[in-house]
Formats: C-alpha cells, sequence, structure tokens
C-alpha cells in the first residue's frame, strides 16, 4: 500500500444505506526519536496535535530540501549575486590590466623571501 491510497470505510445504517466513516490518506508508523527531539516535540506542539505538527515538518523539510527545491534555491542565489559577480569581475579585470601594463612598461616587483634572513645549513 502507497501512502497516496485512500481506504474509506464504511457502515451501514439501520435503513441499509451505506455511510462513509471516515476517509483516511493517513498512515499509523512507529518511530524512534532521540529524548530531546520527542521533548522539543511536546513543547512546540499543543496537546493531540503532535501528529500534525510532526507531519507538517517534514512535510516543510522535504519540499525545501528536494533536489528540485535546491535547483530552484541555487538558481535564485545566482540571480540574486549575479551583480556581484559582474563587480568582482570588473574589479580584477582592472587589476590585471594594472599588471600587464607594468610589465609592458619593463617595471618589476621584488619578490621577497619568506624565510627571514637566516640562510639554511643544510
Amino acid at each position: 500500500m502507497r501512502l497516496t491510497d485512500v481506504w474509506v470505510a464504511h457502515s451501514i445504517t439501520g435503513k441499509g444505506h451505506r455511510k462513509p466513516i471516515a476517509t483516511s490518506m493517513a498512515k499509523r508508523i512507529n518511530i524512534i526519536l532521540e529524548d530531546e527531539t520527542a521533548q522539543m516535540i511536546n513543547r512546540a506542539a499543543k496537546p493531540g496535535e503532535r501528529s500534525r505538527f510532526i507531519n507538517r515538518a517534514v512535510q516543510s523539510y522535504a519540499a525545501t530540501h528536494s533536489p528540485a527545491a535546491l535547483r530552484e534555491r541555487l538558481k535564485q542565489a545566482g540571480l540574486r549575486d549575479r551583480d556581484l559577480a559582474d563587480e568582482i569581475t570588473r574589479d580584477f579585470r582592472a587589476v590585471d590590466r594594472e599588471a600587464w601594463q607594468a610589465l609592458s612598461r619593463g617595471e618589476r616587483k621584488v619578490k621577497r623571501s619568506f624565510r627571514g634572513a637566516e640562510k639554511s645549513t643544510s
């Protein structure tokens, strides 16, 4: 049985008509949670609302962590940060241009030794 299967229970009234008792798309499951997680759920959910609370939390998590949701978030971040990427490109292009112009004029930077003044004896 899949979670999307629907089971309708019927009762027969005194007149022989069928009457739906419940339409359920829910399934009872047993899960094991850490004590801390169970306590957090008990604090956050109203009495009698734990199942609904957990259902909403799982649905929200699945909706935001699915491959399609992650792709959409990356797309939105790319669009949001497009201007920043363009600005960084312009800055590096300017620095790169300055370095090439200095090389073409014959200017060279003196490399510094990172070892310090002492020479190795080995």
